[in-house]
């Protein structure tokens, strides 16, 4: 199943896409929130579209929003690719790095970045996000794949300066509004034959700046649930980005490339959709 959210900010209605149309379920789901992941909510869904019903289809100019509701958390993990740590110059992590991303980044696949005020240094970031399907506390790596929904695209923008020159806390650069961008949908376990091997890519007005593959990711998805359900209880609903490739701004050579108001960031990975984002001042 591919899962949406759509309408205005803030009055996000739940639907699925089917045969490459959406379709509103409003009518019969509230949301798809940690509720609806706790509730058993992927199995009662499925159940419902194998009954048959009639369910009115959307127009796809309508809004996006993110495919999940705001989660008790978003996990992100840091140099999850072993030449994105050579190009900022970082060593390989022996354990997974992890650090939070406030929940209200998230935003909508398609809605505008926003530059924080103050801001010199805001980069991109396309990783693959996963949303955990129930709670989690010391799970077994063999039994972790049990615990998730299904996978998203996420583009963890950060802002250098904020990250690395103030404090030395990441959470700083990573958790402005609008840093976040989720979707375009959630697609169910089911929907993806391999998840190791995606491909992936990021431009920024039309000129490629990441292409890699999630084969590439140094802590697969299951050693992810496990080690960080050591240190925290995961809920349904919450959000773990997995990492980015190279090719981020910080890394370009011989000086960093930044985003700047009006600029364009394009990114995508393979069965997960694409996303835009039209970079704008603060105001």
């Amino acid at each position: 199943m591919k899962l949406i959210r759509f309408g205005e900010l803030g009055k996000e209605k739940p639907g699925i896409i089917m045969n490459n149309k959406w379709y509103d379920l409003s009518s019969f789901f509230t949301d798809f929130n940690e509720q609806f992941f706790e509730s058993d909510g992927l199995n009662q869904l499925q159940a419902f579209l194998e009954t048959n019903h009639t369910l009115l289809e959307v127009d796809q100019s309508i809004r996006l929003g993110s495919p999940v509701a705001r989660p008790s958390k978003i996990i992100c993990i840091g140099l999850n690719y072993i030449d994105h740590c050579k190009e900022t110059n970082a060593p390989i992590p022996e354990e997974p790095i992890i650090f939070l991303k406030s929940t209200t980044a998230l935003c909508g696949p398609n809605d505008q970045l926003i530059i924080p005020r103050h801001s010199e240094k805001t980069d991109w970031e396309v990783e693959l996000a996963f949303v955990m399907s129930k709670k989690a506390n010391y799970v077994e790596e063999a039994d972790a794949m049990n615990y998730v929904a299904g996978y998203c695209l996420h583009n963890d923008y950060s802002e250098r300066a904020f990250q690395l020159e103030r404090g030395g806390q990441w959470a700083k650069g990573k958790g402005c509004d609008s840093f976040a961008p989720l979707g375009p949908w959630l697609a169910t376990t089911d929907e993806i034959v391999d998840v190791n091997n995606l491909n992936m890519w990021l431009t920024v007005n039309g000129k490629s700046f990441q292409k890699s593959n999630t084969s590439n990711l140094v802590f697969k998805i299951p050693f992810l649930v496990h080690y960080i359900s050591q240190f925290m209880t995961l809920l349904p609903g919450d959000i773990i980005s997995t990492g980015t490739p190279p090719g981020v701004g910080l890394g370009i050579k011989p000086e960093p490339i930044y985003i700047k108001a009006g600029d364009e960031i394009e990114l995508g990975i393979e069965s997960l959709g694409t996303s835009k984002q039209l970079a704008v001042a603060y105001k």
